[in-house]
């Protein structure tokens, strides 16, 4: 596959293409500030939840005392930490659209596809690189907060090094499945609000149904079975952890590949 450069051809590679994307990824200025607040994120709400509960350990109930997880509170951050990173995933694709950027794009890389993985694979990759660190620092700021109390759960323990690492998989994850949002619908405030409802809306609409019909549909759900990789606490109505990741990587595969499909088929 070759494109036209001036009077010559270049040869497209996935490589190039590759480089290409991770170029305007690192160019554009909403990039880094979705990215930084991620991070931000992760980490002060980790370490503010914390320090408003060791702050009140002494004075809580003996009840919520007995049923505290330590791990929760360096966890927190991320229910917020997924909406930038949602967004963003949808602007990488949905704001070539809205320019019409994403012409030039297609005319240098006919084959479209290799746009798609590498856009795929880049934001996949830094997401992965920068909140895997976000949640590891956010896990032990919020653990020396709480050994104050004495209080505080260590890396070692049963599920804990998964729970954190999987904190950053599960946002890796997630950032490949808005993209493909963003792809399917290619327009970003259609994209945001369909990704907004899937994430924190459908989850919610569920306890209007019968607690049988909850219970069948509820574990499924993205973002209910990708945060199971989040979890310590066992769950007799959740799937488990590495299940419900699973299913979650299924349905981002799924999102991707309708949006290869119509990439390859519609005009832009």
């Amino acid at each position: 596959m070759r494109a036209a450069i001036g009077q010559g051809t270049i040869r497209v590679t996935q490589r190039r293409v590759f480089v290409s994307e991770w170029t305007k990824l690192r160019s554009v200025r909403s990039t880094r500030w979705a990215l930084l607040a991620a991070v931000v994120l992760t980490i002060g709400l980790a370490a503010i939840t914390s320090a408003v509960v060791a702050s009140q350990w002494a004075g809580m109930p003996a009840g919520e005392r007995a049923n505290f997880n330590a791990l929760d509170p360096s966890m927190i951050g991320f229910t917020f930490a997924q909406l930038a990173i949602g967004v963003l995933g949808v602007l990488l694709i949905s704001a070539e659209y809205s320019t019409g950027m994403i012409r030039s794009s297609f005319c240098a890389v006919p084959r479209r596809l290799p746009v798609l993985w590498a856009k795929a694979g880049i934001y996949a990759a830094v997401t992965l690189v920068l909140m895997v660190p976000a949640a590891l620092v956010a896990f032990f700021v919020s653990q020396s907060i709480l050994s104050g109390q004495h209080i505080q759960i260590a890396l070692s323990q049963a599920g804990v090094a998964r729970a954190v690492i999987g904190a950053g998989a599960y946002l890796t994850v997630l950032g490949v499945f808005a993209l493909g949002l963003g792809a399917i619908i290619r327009n970003t405030a259609g994209a945001i609000t369909a990704l907004a409802g899937i994430l924190f809306v459908l989850p919610g609409l569920m306890f209007v149904l019968p607690s049988s019909w909850n219970h069948a549909v509820s574990p499924y759900l993205p973002s209910n079975a990708g945060q199971r990789i989040m979890s310590i606490v066992p769950d007799s109505n959740a799937l488990s952890p590495w299940v419900g990741f699973a299913v979650f990587c299924g349905y981002a595969a799924v999102v991707m590949a309708i949006a290869a499909l119509l990439m390859s088929r519609r005009d832009t």
